[in-house]
């Protein structure tokens, strides 16, 4: 089972995903791509949610600024600042993620040892 998977069960939430995704290829270049890579950083830092409401909410809410912000003719990062991992970052604070996961479960098999 993948990550995505594992994140997005249902038929419902797979529709959704669809529909962030043809929202998200329908952006200009420059936020179709900041998308895509702000995507993959949650993916592979570790630092995306873990469950389908956090995940939906996140992107969703980054799609509608991004959206926003191509309609007003901004540049990604007038909207996100700079540094775009601390913005990624902020966006899942308050979110159980992948890493808190990975985290607790090394602690927990080291703890039974």
């Amino acid at each position: 089972m993948s990550i995505f998977e594992k994140i997005i069960g249902s038929l419902d939430d797979k529709r959704e995903w669809k529909a962030m995704e043809a929202r998200a290829k329908a952006l200009p270049s420059e936020y179709s791509a900041a998308y895509k890579a702000i995507q993959k950083y949650m993916w592979t830092a570790g630092g995306g949610p873990t469950d389908w409401k956090g995940t939906n909410r996140i992107f969703t809410g980054i799609l509608d600024l991004f959206e926003e912000g191509a309609a007003e003719g901004k540049k990604v990062t007038d909207l996100t600042g700079e540094d775009v991992a601390a913005f990624c970052d902020e966006l899942v604070k308050d979110e159980k993620t992948w890493n808190d996961k990975y985290r607790k479960k090394l602690n927990d098999t080291i703890g039974r040892g």
